[in-house]
């Protein structure tokens, strides 16, 4: 089964500001209530550890691989539950410049696995938790 989570804001900042907020994980607890934390070498091809926190739920741990890391554009990674198959998540950012002084930031994710069809309440709560992640965004980078 696949289910895709997909949000789309416009901030008024460059794709440069975005991005330097965006990879900058030492300053998340400033801002972000979603992700709570990120570590590891910022590159396509390396292993996170991510620490996520959707509303109404625990604090989750997750070591996914880095599939896509383009500067001002693009972040990109697939994390797994326990094992690979059953809940898989393959989470994204996109930065698109609108040329106007805005950009448009689509924060989605692309859920497969035999376990998604069976967790409607976490979907609905991780849609909340990026619409927030994408409103602080916002505010943060539009201060």
């Amino acid at each position: 089964m696949t289910k895709k989570i997909e949000t789309t804001i416009e901030i008024k900042a460059t794709p440069e500001q975005v991005w330097k907020v965006l990879t900058d994980f030492e300053k998340y607890s400033e801002w972000n209530s979603f992700i709570k934390s990120i570590e590891g070498k910022k590159a396509q091809g390396e292993q996170w550890v991510i620490h996520i926190e959707p509303p109404n739920r625990k604090m989750m741990k997750f070591t996914p691989k880095v599939l896509k890391f383009e500067p001002n554009k693009e972040l990109r990674w697939l994390g797994s539950a326990a094992i690979k198959g059953i809940f898989d998540g393959e989470h994204y950012f996109k930065i698109t410049n609108l040329n106007n002084g805005f950009i448009r930031f689509d924060h989605g994710e692309i859920f497969k696995g035999l376990l998604v069809g069976f967790m409607p309440k976490l979907m609905k709560d991780t849609q909340v938790g990026f619409e927030q992640m994408n409103e602080a965004l916002k505010a943060y980078c539009e201060k």
